[in-house]
């Protein structure tokens, strides 16, 4: 097997990206969109020792759960991987990943619930951060093409509320027309880096973000005159990152109009919005998951909850009527000003929250005695470390809920809480990114006793 030989391929499963896996003379080949069942005539894009990677020349026989979509495989293979496959089948796939995982690690006894459907399967996401870049001669906006800098340009970003992308469209061709530099990560010079647009499915107001190597840049004026004029943006922010870094956002942001947060809803709870804040990205189907999460956990009116990773206090205030007190742990400062800010918003006084790492104050709450019933967990995709975990438990609570955005780093956790006398039985996955591979899930842990 050779880099640009066309073969014709049987594909029999799908990889954890979503990618069809066939077998060629021994050899593992992925196929970008290709789907099990069927047969293909692929190009062989890059061979490594034991698999390869192939593209489709021509699908010889179509799987019946393909969907013919507008989009190129580019668009696919990055923003959109699972676009070509019925969004039931998606549901199918993301339950087997948790599946599949939990059978690798010998816990087949565990239940695996349906996946929950998203309300929205496109055009759902409520935030978008694109790069900005040259090509051909002219400032594009787009995505990078998977494991490459490459800039694909885009004005149709697929996931994305519809009026993102209408603001993306109109902040480039106005940095067009004043001849804003874009960014040149080679020679790190040039001016925007990235553009992000956040938007409040409850209100419609938008935030527009610049995230920029100057504090300022000589066309801002006119630039922000004219954004200033987009039906339904609320404020213009400049982001400054002068370091030579794959990390999107700098620390510092500027407001250059208007306003610096937006207001959206979980349920009937309203939550101020920062440049910099971590919300989540599907808005309607966050109340589904943290719905299920507090049926799940079974809370009662005397419970003292700890969340643990609170952020602008989200899954803390959801939670907050259900119990006696909860406490909040965050180690960003302006998200602690943000979750205070949102008890107050909503009427919260139940509700605390604590600037630290998680790791130290919560064996600091624990040997003097506070105490605990249960901690609600839901960390970044690299799961939890073993101290958060030695440091959760310290603070013996009856159960803990875990709610994961990757099922390999959950199920790796959910092994080591066992061997620390917490069981569970089922996990329940939800469909917060349509489209794409990942799936969230809720874990309810509880405490054996020795």
């Amino acid at each position: 097997m050779e880099k640009n030989q066309i073969i014709d391929l049987e594909i029999t499963d799908l990889s954890y990206e979503a990618m069809g896996v066939a077998h060629y003379n021994g050899m593992t080949v992925f196929v970008t969109n290709a789907l099990p069942g069927e047969v293909v005539s692929a190009k062989i894009l890059k061979v490594k020792k034991n698999f390869a990677f192939a593209k489709i020349e021509k699908i010889k026989k179509e799987s019946p759960d393909r969907v013919n979509v507008k989009l190129n495989q580019g668009v696919q293979s990055g923003l959109a991987s699972l676009a070509h496959i019925k969004y039931d089948k998606q549901l199918d796939f993301k339950r087997n990943q948790v599946v599949n995982l939990l059978k690798k690690a010998h816990l087949e006894n565990i239940e695996v619930g349906e996946t929950l459907a998203s309300p929205e399967e496109v055009g759902y996401r409520n935030k978008a951060q694109v790069p900005v870049r040259e090509v051909n001669g002219q400032l594009e906006i787009g995505f990078f093409r998977r494991h490459s800098h490459d800039l694909m340009p885009l004005t149709h970003f697929f996931t994305t509320d519809p009026e993102i992308d209408r603001v993306l469209v109109a902040v480039r061709d106005i940095l067009r027309k004043y001849k804003v530099p874009a960014y040149d990560e080679i020679n790190n010079n040039g001016e925007v880096r990235y553009l992000e647009v956040r938007r409040s499915k409850s209100t419609g107001e938008m935030m527009v973000i610049l995230v920029c190597l100057h504090k300022d840049f000589m066309q801002l004026p006119n630039v922000a005159a004219e954004v200033s004029q987009i039906p339904g943006v609320s404020g213009l922010i400049l982001n400054h990152n002068p370091k030579k870094t794959n990390v999107i956002l700098g620390p510092k942001d500027y407001l250059v109009f208007g306003n610096d947060q937006i207001t959206d809803q979980i349920g009937d709870l309203k939550f101020r919005i920062s440049p910099q804040s971590f919300f989540q990205i599907n808005s309607l189907q966050t109340p589904r998951l943290y719905n299920l999460a507090i049926k799940q956990a079974d809370l009662k009116p005397d419970d003292v909850v700890i969340d643990a990773y609170s952020g602008i206090g989200t899954i803390g205030l959801s939670v907050a009527k259900h119990v006696k007190a909860v406490r909040g742990i965050e180690v960003v400062r302006d998200a602690i000003k943000d979750a205070k800010d949102n008890a107050k918003l909503n009427d919260i006084t139940n509700a605390k929250y604590y600037l630290g790492k998680a790791e130290e104050i919560m064996p600091r709450w624990a040997k003097s005695g506070l105490k605990t019933d249960v901690v609600f967990v839901d960390p970044p995709r690299k799961g939890l470390t073993p101290e958060f975990i030695n440091a959760a438990v310290k603070t013996g609570p009856k159960k803990i809920v875990y709610i994961s955005c990757n099922p390999a780093t959950l199920v790796r956790d959910l092994q080591l809480f066992q061997e620390k006398s917490y069981e569970f039985n089922r996990i329940d996955p939800v469909d917060m990114f349509p489209q794409t591979p990942h799936v969230e899930s809720v874990t309810v842990l509880e405490r054996t006793e020795k």
